[in-house]
């Protein structure tokens, strides 16, 4: 099959959609759309990860472009060396996804991602020669470049964090070597969980997308807080001493209002996608901070902030960006921006996130689906209609096919937790059905 640039990159089975030959012909085919003859490239903890890498720097090398590695690192700290270098980057990941599967992701010179026009043009290289046997003679020297960590340091006061206890989960993932030792410069007592990749236990039961373990600890161990990154890095999510669980809406309204009592968002705003709570949206509204709305990805995120000019963006599923500091999201940063603005505020984490976002009862649901998850969406959109409808002012109805996973997205947010929960019943029996080839409003046997 034919790979396909998504939301994040590009990314598939490891094996059966994604190997050492394909990976090497999108090498060729990116380096000359990139912008620089240099790229800086990293890979996480993904067994696959470090021969994937030599096959895609094998391919950049044989388009002109000379390759620096940083070896397992987080996407961020890919994208800062490409920004503080002002070349390309690349890094080797599928990040929340489990190990079988890769990808890459890829930055333009600066550190930035790629516009839709590049990637097209990318794409349409790619599909001509999609596969090129790695050559075997291509070695890689991973270089230790620790300004990424020093920036995120440098991104807050001195010892901002001293006395606060935290424990962190890696995801067995591209910050087991990082964030525990940051935290720690910046003065936090620091336990660390889910540090030890093994190739095959990224993102396994932990992480952002797995934070159970992280709560229990964060409460057994009676810290302040916890955080949880993904397999890559670039997302977060917090836990509060109570073991309560705060996303990326609850971070982002922290972060927010902590800049706008400091003069530093620009234009009182802040880019939020499709996926955001209502509670965040109406929380933000009271402090007089309004929202401006992108499709999912935190590629679209990155494209509006620059479009226009604003100071903070992100995600619910906890990327977040502070242009001010970074190209990219990335989890760490976030961790200690979010930590900052409580410190400052003299208030407890848990405390701030309840004030501020008061959430609408949302349902979220992922669907596999065998096809098309495009055509699934178009084969039901009379009754997305029809829900959205008869939900008016009272809550927002969003299905969409995935970027990155076959499956389609069902969001459901309405004024009770049951009126969500049946209009989101509704609608994923309507996906399977399409997906299956029968009436979307179809009931299905036992």
């Amino acid at each position: 099959m034919d790979l396909s640039f998504g939301t994040d990159g590009v990314r598939g089975r490891i094996g059966t959609e994604l190997d050492a030959a394909s990976v090497r012909g999108l090498g060729l085919a990116a380096a000359g759309h990139l912008g620089s003859a240099r790229v800086v490239v990293g890979h996480d903890s993904r067994e696959s990860g470090p021969d994937l890498l030599y096959a895609l720097a094998d391919g950049f090398v044989a388009g002109g472009v000379e390759v620096v590695s940083i070896g397992m690192a987080p996407t961020p700290a890919v994208a800062c060396l490409a920004a503080l270098d002002s070349v390309a980057g690349a890094m080797v990941s599928a990040s929340h996804n489990p190990w079988w599967d890769n990808g890459v992701k890829l930055f333009a010179a600066g550190g930035r991602k790629l516009g839709d026009a590049t990637q097209a043009a990318i794409q349409e290289v790619w599909h001509l020669r999609p596969r090129l046997d790695p050559t075997g003679n291509f070695s890689v020297v991973d270089v230790d470049d620790g300004r990424w960590a020093d920036s995120v340091v440098s991104s807050v006061a001195p010892g901002v964090l001293t006395g606060m206890r935290l424990v962190v989960d890696c995801a067995n993932g591209a910050t087991s070597l990082s964030a525990g030792g940051v935290l720690s410069k910046l003065g936090a007592q620091v336990t660390v969980i889910h540090d030890s990749p093994d190739g095959r236990n990224i993102n396994e039961g932990c992480g952002s997308t797995r934070p159970e373990g992280l709560q229990d600890a964060v409460v057994s161990l009676g810290a302040d807080a916890g955080l949880a990154f993904d397999g890559d890095g670039d997302r977060v999510v917090v836990v509060a001493a109570d073991g309560s669980l705060l996303d990326g809406d609850h971070l982002l309204a922290i972060c927010a209002v902590d800049r706008l009592g400091r003069g530093l968002l620009t234009g009182s705003t802040v880019v939020v996608t499709v996926m955001a709570n209502l509670g965040l949206r109406r929380g933000l509204a009271d402090h007089g901070i309004m929202v401006h709305e992108t499709d999912v990805g935190d590629r679209n995120v990155l494209e509006a902030l620059d479009n226009g000019g604003w100071s903070l963006g992100g995600e619910q599923s906890g990327h977040i960006v502070f242009p001010e500091f970074a190209t990219t999201g990335d989890g760490l940063l976030t961790g200690v921006q979010v930590l900052d603005a409580v410190v400052r505020a003299g208030r407890t984490i848990g405390d701030m996130a309840a004030e501020l976002v008061s959430r609408a009862p949302q349902v979220l649901e992922s669907i596999p689906v065998s096809g098309s998850g495009a055509a699934v969406v178009a084969g039901v959109a009379d009754l997305i209609h029809e829900e959205a409808d008869r939900l008016g002012s009272n809550g927002r109805v969003l299905v969409r096919p995935s970027g990155t996973e076959p499956v389609v997205r069902v969001m459901v947010e309405a004024v009770d937790a049951g009126t969500a929960e049946a209009v989101a019943e509704r609608l994923c029996l309507a996906v399977r059905n399409a997906d299956a080839g029968t009436e979307p409003g179809a009931a299905t046997g036992s």
